[in-house]
């Protein structure tokens, strides 16, 4: 690792870049005492960085290892190279040098400076006994490998979330409806026990770093105001009510006359996906016509295509990464950076979907934002500038999908067709960015209520915040961990309002883009397709930096103007 910065670029600095000069002899010993301190963290950060990546490294590549293997073996590996990472971050020295060193940052060069406030939050979420840091990994990695291994059973037949999915959206028969999606309910049934108690333990470690509870800890450990965030989601739901309201009776009777049934007869197993987190068809427009007969290996080949076009090639990405379906690996989609220095690999189980597209431009959009970070950066800001921004530029890409002109340029659907459905494709596009913004309110309200009150009678406050929020109706007399189905609890806690942000982002990010393409007219017509110019822009303004700016900053630096929820009001009214 290179170094930061030397105390020649400071006195150089400070004698030669505008700064206010008195007498010499006033000036020496400040010259040195800021020598000292720049001198001191960068020897600090080189040992604590160089350490970092290479524990890191251990871990991601356990995770990998296990994600695609299933073996348990895998997973208490995966599990000990976790724990050994968590226990260096614990090191209550290295925690209260930084500190110390914080206190003179502004003697510090601004990268040295942001590498220390980045490494304080580390630090500061790990500041634990190593017999509870511990559990909690061991804990999560087993409900993980539970999550990964686990197979519905239907009718004596053990099926995959793929299987159950597909079936799901054929069946027209409402009891068979309801029995997939109980049975993609079922592994609720075998976690739900042991996800409260890691809750619990969460809590414990929470409160003994001086929080509330994990979800304050955690919200403020991302940089995030909580009153702030939960100000923004109060807006969004107040933003969304009406146009959600007018969207979901339209798409009831729709669905209604699919399934030969009154209204206000429609249940949570009538929408497909089993949270009702996306929309299902509509009856004017099926999107996976349009891919139906492509192979899986085609799906593939189509974003391979777009990316080179817009000068953000993912070959050597999708060289690296696994993309199909296999016994034992997760049912799910990721991407990871193995070593924040270029090895980046996403895991999905491609199918010939419209869903599985969105999928395959959603990874690869976070793959291509961490091979372009640019790795001269000290390596704790080698990584995006939140986790939001990564997650608007995935939905960014992932869009395009159901993009007329994309379908048009890249999946060689029959123009005549797609100009046929267009207003089709445009209403669905706007169902899906409205009932995942009600879904997110779920979760958001959910994980709070969980962590403070982990005893709290759970499944019934799942229904009561799904019957707000999503205006489904509950199932009569079930009382059954439905909310534990969902995985993010375990792998990604407290972070689904990171998608809701990115999503925000990403409306942010289009307003921009049609700005500099000169785009009149909705942002849902803007297309993408061949623009290196769109390329160059997000590689330079938004994947470049990394984490080198605090991310308000960052924001406002890239589009002009705070974090906002307009842009994203302004697609769906």
């Amino acid at each position: 690792m290179r170094h930061l910065i030397t105390g020649a670029w400071i006195l150089t600095c400070l004698v030669g870049c505008g700064q206010p000069t008195s007498d010499p002899a006033e000036s020496e010993p400040t010259a040195s005492k800021e020598s000292d301190v720049t001198a001191e963290t960068t020897e600090f950060l080189d040992a604590y960085l160089n350490q970092y990546a290479e524990l890191e490294h251990r871990a991601t590549l356990g995770q990998w290892k296990a994600a695609n293997s299933g073996k348990k073996e895998d997973f208490d590996a995966q599990a000990a190279a976790a724990l050994e990472l968590r226990t260096f971050h614990s090191d209550p020295e290295k925690y209260a040098k930084i500190r110390k060193l914080l206190e003179q940052q502004d003697q510090l060069e601004p990268l040295a400076a942001r590498s220390l406030q980045v490494a304080k939050l580390t630090f500061e979420g790990n500041q634990l006994p190593a017999e509870m840091l511990k559990q909690m990994v061991e804990l999560s990695t087993e409900i993980e490998q539970m999550f990964n291994t686990y197979r519905a059973t239907l009718d004596n037949e053990q099926l995959t979330n793929n299987d159950l999915l597909e079936m799901i959206g054929d069946e027209t028969d409402t009891p068979r409806r309801q029995a997939m999606w109980e049975a993609l309910k079922q592994v609720g049934g075998q976690v739900a026990e042991k996800l409260v108690a890691l809750a619990k333990i969460r809590n414990q470690a929470a409160e003994h770093l001086g929080y509330k509870n994990y979800w304050e800890m955690s919200i403020r450990l991302q940089e995030h105001d909580p009153e702030q965030l939960l100000a923004i989601f109060d807006e969004l739901e107040q933003m969304t009510d009406e146009p959600f309201r007018k969207m979901k009776t339209q798409l009831d009777g729709e669905l209604a006359r699919r399934f030969s049934i009154e209204p206000d007869q429609m249940m949570p197993w009538h929408y497909d996906n089993p949270f009702f987190q996306a929309a299902p068809p509509s009856e004017k427009l099926d999107l996976d016509e349009f891919y139906e007969d492509r192979t899986k290996e085609q799906i593939v080949e189509l974003a391979v295509e777009f990316f080179a076009d817009i000068n953000l090639p993912i070959d050597e990405i999708v060289a690296r990464s696994d993309l199909y379906e296999r016994e034992g690996k997760d049912q799910h989609a990721f991407c990871i950076s193995i070593d924040r220095g270029g090895d980046v690999r996403t895991l999905c189980n491609i199918k010939p979907t419209a869903e599985w597209m969105d999928t395959m431009l959603h990874e690869q959009g976070h793959a291509i934002f961490d091979v372009s970070i640019d790795r001269q950066l000290p390596f704790n800001l080698r990584e995006p500038a939140h986790i939001f921004t990564t997650e608007g530029v995935a939905m960014l890409f992932g869009a395009l999908a159901k993009n007329p002109t994309w379908l048009k340029g890249y999946v060689g659907s029959d123009a005549t067709r797609v100009d046929e459905v267009t207003e089709a494709i445009f209403e669905q596009r706007r169902r899906e960015q409205l009932i995942f913004a009600r879904w997110t309110m779920v979760m958001l309200n959910f994980e709070k209520a969980l962590y403070e009150d982990p005893d709290r009678e759970l499944n019934s406050l799942w229904w009561d915040l799904v019957e707000r929020f999503q205006l489904l109706r509950r199932p009569a007399d079930r009382d059954q961990p439905d909310w534990a189905a969902k995985p993010h609890f375990t792998i990604a806690p407290v972070y689904y309002h990171n998608y809701m942000l990115g999503e925000l982002f990403a409306a942010q990010m289009r307003h921009i883009l049609a700005q500099q393409a000169g785009h009149e007219g909705p942002t849902a017509t803007l297309s993408f397709n061949g623009r290196k110019d769109f390329g160059q822009f997000l590689e330079e303004k938004i994947f470049h930096p990394g984490a080198s700016t605090p991310w308000p900053k960052f924001v406002e630096s890239v589009t002009g103007e705070s974090l906002t929820g307009k842009y994203f009001a302004k697609e769906v009214q």
